[in-house]
This record gives structure tokens, C-alpha cells and sequence, in this order.
């Protein structure tokens, strides 16, 4: 009987096994925006979601839970209980949220047990007194067949599928609790046959020794269970022939994934019953120090029988155009999808600054711009022929090469025709030759060597004060060098005007002239007859600096 039932067991599990992987998985993961796992009463919030007026997507629809499960049940009594009696269920699950579930559960269980200790003091023990052993005077050892079905429904509380470092677990970690309706039925092996069990002769100190005395005393009995255990007869409710209890359940399991559909779980699961007749004996006796049988007058015990019920489950999702049960998600998913990968989130529109107003945000703009200037691409103003002036300011839009540098209007002026230079000035002669002022870098500070050089020739200009000294700075080829030039004759100019206290009405201001080293300086006298520009304004004096 039993090898056929455990057959009927295995058959089911491939049954269940088989038709699960056959199923079409559903997808992994959970999108908000899925709309067919939505339910219509949360197509409401699923709309309000989608249009961005609603910040929570709506709870999808998900898959029920149908288990079978086989294992291990025991009674804890008064009379021992044999280990790995067997026991099997069947159950149905469905989550309401993430955490929290609930199922109903239907579970089956024979529990066996044996006392290697003998009692004398069991008057009030009626299946033995019927079976005619005679209290006080023949010794019994107790032995029960307890069957026991309950219905239970319990509230499952998932602990683990929240996760902040992963999207999914392979596993999840639960605790359980809930009520039922437990029936049983308990039977006493008394007699082997029509005869009683001969439960003499035992070792004097079998006690002692309760593995050895259990393994005599299974030598004795057979394995009929015929006669009913004492229970409480009318005075407790019925149900299909048993005795009815209420009970509470509490326990935890483990499940672990093997696809979207399967899985399999590892459970113990405790019953506390308020029921001292699940082994059918509810009277303790004193044991006597003289020997090994039972002393005194018989009292009820006061701890009641409880059950246990150790399990490994098959767990096979049931349901299309539905995800997988909650428990199996992790429902900060979504949130952190959104925010590493935005497909749902409404972003604002981008606003880029552009203090200046020339169409080039600051984050690219290389120049503050006067209003009404033409710019490039870089946000630098448009100077068509490279003379340092922009167009906006320009009056000759475009001055031949030659005839530049340009005043601060952008004109310039073209050399004169051979042969009309001027002749060489007696200040040439008087002020000698004047030094280069050499520069490092893109920089336009004055080292303490070119100090030093500048007041020499401030000493020579006090002593000629009707010469006057041409300033000039070299290379333009890009609009960073016409300032970088004008940035150098400057210097050089206020140098000796506030630290010399040479007029500047004296030096002619003369920047990004061709045939000189870029990082130089010349200082020359000035002709009898020569003019030039005493001020010149900067060519570009919004240009970023290493611009």
C-alpha cells in the first residue's frame, strides 16, 4: 500500500514537472507600460501613468501558485513519535503585493509512536483495559497510529525579494502563519490478533537502554492498529469521522527558482493544537526510583500535543497575459531602470544659458559678445579680413594685408611708395640701440631682466626729451595672437609710463606685425617725421584667455 502510494506521489511531481516546462515562460522582468497585464479596474491609474499625471504604475496581474508537496510529519506528545513518517499536501498561493501573500493548504499526515518506557497505571487508559490488560498488575507500553488532515489558510510574508545591488533573486526566504481546521483519528496496537502483546520479560534495566527496548518491542507487535485510542467522544465536533480541532500554524521555507514557471521549496511548518489527544494518551505517572515501572496515581498531563510537518514542494505558476507572482520581483526594478535608462520619466525641456544673447550657449561661447554682433561658430565676433576688428565695428570691412595693423575703425593704412621713407632721425643716434623685450609663455608679465632693460631706456628718453620710441609686437595670424600682441606692448607701454613716468604721448603703439618672433618685444626710435597711434584699443578684449 505504501509503495503505491509513494509511486502515485513521484508520478505526480513529473506529472506537474513536465507540464510546467511545456508552458510558454513569461518574459523576464515586468514592464510598467505593459498594458496587457493590467487589470481593467487599474486601467485607470494605468492611463493616468502613461499621460504623467500619476507617478505610480498600476499593480500588474500575476500568476497563482499551485503546489504539491511531500515530507516528513510527527506528533509531539506525550508517547514518542517515530522520525520521517510520511506526509503530503497540496496548496494554492496568490500574492497581494510584493510582500505578502496568502494560501490555502491542504495537508495529509500518519504519525507513529512508541514509548520504551512502561506504564502499570492505566485505568482510565480505555483501549487497554478493553483489550483485557489489567492495570496495576500487567505493565503496557504505549503506542499510537495517529492520522491527521487539516485545511489551513495562512498568510506568507516574503523577506528577501527586495533588493537594492540586483534586479532578481534566484531564491526567496519566507515566514508563514495562519489558522485551520484539523481532523484526526488515532488507533493503539494492543493485540496481535486476538491476543495481547506479551510485554513481559523485559530486561530490568530496558529503561535505560530505550533504542534496544523499542527494537524488542517491534519483534512483538505486529502492525494492525485495531483498536480505537481513548478520544474525546461526543464532547468535541466531528469531521469526516475525526476529531475536529481549530489550530494555528507558523513556520518559514525557502524557494528556489528553476524557470518563470517551476519552482521547488524547502518548508517546516509547526501546529500548535490546544489538544492533548493526538497520540491518544493524555495521563503522566510518576516514575519510581526502585525500578522500571511507573509509581503513583495518574494526573493529566500539561502540555498539549502539537504536530510538525517538514516538506519539499514542486511550485508550478498557473496563468497567461500575467506576470510572474510577486514575490518573484523585485518592485524597486522599475524605479531604477527609469533612472539609470529613462523610457517612461517625463524630463524637462533642456535649458542652456546664453548670457550674451549670440546663439552660442556658454558651455561652448569662447567670447562675451557685444548685442548686434555677428558671431562663428565658437561664439567669437566675425572679423572678415583678420584685422582685429570685428565686422560690427569694421568701416572698411576689408583692409589689404599690407596696410595693416588698423586704427580702432578697422582702416588702414597702406605703406607709401618706394623711396619716401624717412630719413633716419638724429633720436636714432641720440637714444642708440634699444633692447628686445622678451616674453615667456602666452604671458604678458615683465621679468625683473626686462625691467632692468626698460630703465635704461627710460634714463636715455629723460635725457632726449623730443625723441619718441616705437613699441612693436609681432605675429597675427589668429585673432588669440593679435591680442596676445597687444597684450605685450601694452604692458611694456604702461610700464614706462607708471613706473618710469615717461609720457605716453611719446611711444607709438604698433602690435601684430609680421617678420618678428612672437614672444618679443622691439623698441626703436622714431623717425623726425614718423607718425603712429599713441593708444590702440584691444582687438579682442572679451577673448577667453588660452583661447
Amino acid at each position: 500500500m505504501a509503495s503505491k502510494k509513494y509511486s502515485f506521489l513521484t508520478g505526480a511531481l513529473c506529472l506537474l514537472a513536465s507540464y510546467g516546462f511545456s508552458q510558454t515562460t513569461t518574459t523576464d522582468g515586468y514592464r510598467a507600460d505593459d498594458s496587457s497585464v493590467v487589470p481593467s479596474r487599474r486601467m485607470p491609474q494605468h492611463t493616468e501613468f502613461m499621460n504623467g499625471t500619476y507617478n505610480y504604475p498600476a499593480k500588474p496581474r500575476s500568476q497563482w501558485e499551485l503546489g504539491i508537496k511531500v515530507g516528513s510529519f510527527t506528533v509531539s506528545g506525550d508517547i514518542p513519535s517515530q522520525f520521517a513518517s510520511p506526509g503530503f499536501g497540496v496548496h494554492i498561493r496568490k500574492a497581494f503585493g510584493y510582500l505578502f501573500s496568502a494560501r490555502l493548504e491542504y495537508m495529509y499526515g500518519s504519525a507513529k509512536g512508541l514509548s520504551p518506557y512502561a506504564r502499570e497505571n492505566y485505568l482510565r487508559n480505555t483501549p487497554w483495559v478493553a483489550a483485557g490488560y489489567v492495570p496495576g498488575t500487567t505493565v503496557i507500553y504505549p503506542n499510537y497510529k495517529s492520522k491527521v488532515q487539516d485545511v489551513a489558510l495562512e498568510g506568507i510574508l516574503t523577506l528577501n525579494n527586495i533588493r537594492f545591488h540586483k534586479t532578481k533573486t534566484g531564491f526567496t526566504i519566507y515566514a508563514l502563519g495562519g489558522i485551520g481546521a484539523t481532523w484526526y483519528d488515532v488507533s493503539v496496537n494492543a493485540l496481535n490478533g486476538n491476543a495481547r502483546i506479551d510485554f513481559t520479560n523485559l530486561p530490568p534495566d530496558a529503561y535505560k537502554n530505550r533504542k534496544s527496548t523499542k527494537e524488542e518491542l517491534k519483534k512483538r507487535m505486529d502492525d494492525s492498529y485495531e483498536s480505537e485510542a481513548e478520544n474525546h467522544g461526543v464532547r468535541r465536533p466531528k469531521l469526516f469521522g475525526g476529531t475536529y480541532k481549530t489550530v494555528g500554524h507558523f513556520g518559514a521555507g525557502v524557494a528556489f527558482k528553476i524557470n518563470n514557471r517551476l519552482n521547488f521549496a524547502i518548508e517546516d511548518r509547526f501546529t500548535f493544537t490546544n489538544d492533548d489527544l493526538l497520540d491518544g494518551w493524555r495521563w503522566a505517572e510518576q516514575v519510581g526510583p526502585g525500578g522500571p515501572y511507573p509509581q503513583g496515581a495518574p494526573v493529566l498531563t500539561q502540555n498539549f500535543d502539537t504536530y510538525n510537518y517538514a516538506t519539499l514542494g514542486l511550485n508550478i505558476n498557473l496563468g497567461s497575459k500575467a506576470t510572474e507572482p510577486l514575490w518573484w520581483l523585485n518592485p524597486l526594478d522599475y524605479a531604477y531602470s527609469e533612472i539609470r535608462n529613462p523610457r517612461l520619466m517625463r524630463l524637462p525641456k533642456p535649458v542652456l544659458p546664453d548670457t550674451d544673447g549670440d546663439g552660442v550657449t556658454d558651455q561652448f561661447d569662447q567670447e562675451q559678445t557685444p548685442a548686434g554682433c555677428p558671431v562663428d561658430t565658437h561664439g567669437v565676433s566675425r572679423d572678415t579680413d583678420g584685422d582685429g576688428v570685428p565686422d560690427c565695428r569694421d568701416k572698411e570691412l576689408v583692409t589689404p594685408t599690407y596696410c595693416q595693423p588698423v586704427d580702432a575703425d578697422g582702416v588702414g593704412k597702406c605703406p607709401c611708395p618706394e623711396g619716401c621713407a624717412p630719413a633716419p632721425s638724429e633720436c636714432a643716434t641720440l637714444l642708440g640701440s634699444l633692447p628686445s623685450i622678451s616674453f615667456s609663455g602666452s604671458g604678458a608679465s615683465l621679468s625683473d631682466d626686462a625691467k632692468n632693460m626698460l630703465a635704461s631706456v627710460a634714463a636715455r628718453m629723460r635725457n632726449n626729451p623730443e625723441c619718441k620710441v616705437v613699441v612693436t609686437g609681432y605675429c597675427a595670424s589668429s585673432k588669440a595672437e593679435q591680442q596676445r600682441s597687444w597684450d605685450r606692448v601694452n604692458a611694456v607701454i604702461n610700464h614706462m609710463v607708471q613706473n618710469e613716468g615717461i609720457s605716453a604721448e611719446r611711444f607709438f603703439f604698433n602690435y601684430g606685425q609680421e617678420g618678428g618672433d612672437c614672444n618679443t618685444v622691439d623698441l626703436r626710435a622714431a623717425a623726425a617725421d614718423e607718425q603712429g597711434q599713441t593708444t590702440v584699443p584691444a582687438p579682442h578684449p572679451n577673448l577667453r584667455k588660452g583661447n
